[in-house]
C-alpha cells in the first residue's frame, strides 16, 4: 500500500468523532441563524401582521357571518369555526418560510452566509426553525380570540395545548414544500402566487367552515380526502372532547411524509445553489 494511500484512510472512531463535530456545528448555526430570523423580526414587526392580525380578523368574520346559519347561534359554532381557523392560519403562515427564504437568496444575503465559515445548510434549517415561533404566536392569538368571545373547550388545557402542538408540528412539515419552491423559483412573489393557488382550494373546500354534508355531493369526496379536513378534525376532537383520534394520527402520518420527501428534494436544491 502507498503511503499516500495510508494516509488516506481514516479510522472509523475519527471518522464517527468527526461527524459528531460536523451535526454538532450545524445545530449550534442553526440555532445562531434561528435567533437571526428573531431578531428581524423583532426590528419589522409588520413581518407578524399575517399572524396577529389574520386570526383576530378571520375568527370575528367568519363566526358572526356564518354562527347563526350554520349552527344557530355564535356561541355554539365556536368549537366548530376555532379549529378551522387555527388551521387555516397557520397553514397558511408557512408559506412566509418559501417567500423569505427567496427575498434572501434574491438579496444576496446567502452569497455572504456562504463565505463565512458556517454549516452550509444552517441559513435553511435556522428559516425553519424561526417560522415555528410564528406558528406557535398565530395559534395563542387564535385560541385567546376564541376564549374572548366564549368559546370554553371542554377537552381542558392540556388538550388545548396538543391540539395547538399538533398543528404546529404539521404546519412545519408543510413549511418544507414552500421552502422548495422557494428555492427553486425566481421570485418571491412567484413563490407565493404558487403558494396561494395550493392553499386556497385546500384551505377553503374543506370541512373547517361549514359541515361536509352542507356541500354537493361531487365536492364531498375531495373534502373528505383532503388532508386539512382531517387535520381540523383531529383539532376539533382535541380541543373539544380530548380525543386524540384516527384523524391525528393521519395528520401526523401526512406530516413524515411530506418532510420524508421536500425534506431531501428541498436540502438538495439549497445545496447546489448554496
Amino acid at each position: 500500500m502507498s503511503a499516500i494511500a495510508a494516509t488516506s484512510i481514516v479510522p472509523a472512531s475519527e471518522r464517527r468523532l468527526r461527524n459528531h463535530a460536523s451535526l454538532g456545528l450545524a445545530l449550534r448555526n442553526t440555532l445562531t441563524m434561528a435567533g437571526r430570523g428573531l431578531v428581524k423580526i423583532r426590528r419589522t414587526p409588520e413581518q407578524l401582521m399575517d399572524v396577529t392580525l389574520q386570526p383576530i380578523l378571520f375568527t370575528l368574520m367568519f363566526t358572526y357571518i356564518f354562527g347563526g346559519a350554520i349552527s344557530g347561534n355564535v356561541v355554539d359554532y365556536l368549537p366548530v369555526i376555532i379549529p378551522g381557523i387555527l388551521v387555516q392560519t397557520v397553514i397558511t403562515t408557512s408559506v412566509v418560510t418559501g417567500v423569505q427564504l427567496r427575498e434572501d437568496m434574491d438579496k444576496g444575503v446567502f452569497d455572504r452566509f456562504r463565505s463565512l465559515p458556517i454549516a452550509r445548510i444552517a441559513p435553511l434549517s435556522g428559516a425553519l426553525l424561526a417560522d415555528t415561533v410564528r406558528y406557535g404566536i398565530a395559534t395563542a392569538l387564535t385560541f385567546a380570540m376564541g376564549f374572548v368571545m366564549g368559546f370554553h373547550p371542554a377537552g381542558g388545557i392540556g388538550a388545548v395545548v396538543a391540539a395547538g402542538l399538533l398543528v404546529i408540528v404539521c404546519s412545519w412539515a408543510v413549511s418544507w414544500i414552500f421552502a422548495f419552491f422557494g428555492v427553486i423559483a425566481r421570485t418571491a412573489s412567484s413563490v407565493q402566487g404558487i403558494s396561494m393557488i395550493i392553499l386556497f382550494p385546500l384551505t377553503f373546500l374543506s370541512n373547517a367552515f361549514v359541515p361536509v354534508d352542507t356541500m354537493p355531493t361531487w365536492l364531498q369526496w375531495f373534502v373528505n380526502v383532503n388532508p386539512v379536513s382531517h387535520l381540523v378534525t383531529a383539532v376539533r376532537d382535541l380541543v373539544n372532547t380530548s380525543t386524540f383520534g384516527a384523524d391525528a394520527w393521519i395528520s401526523l402520518l401526512g406530516a413524515a411524509v411530506i418532510v420524508a420527501i421536500f425534506a431531501p428534494l428541498t436540502v438538495r436544491a439549497y445545496m447546489r445553489k448554496a
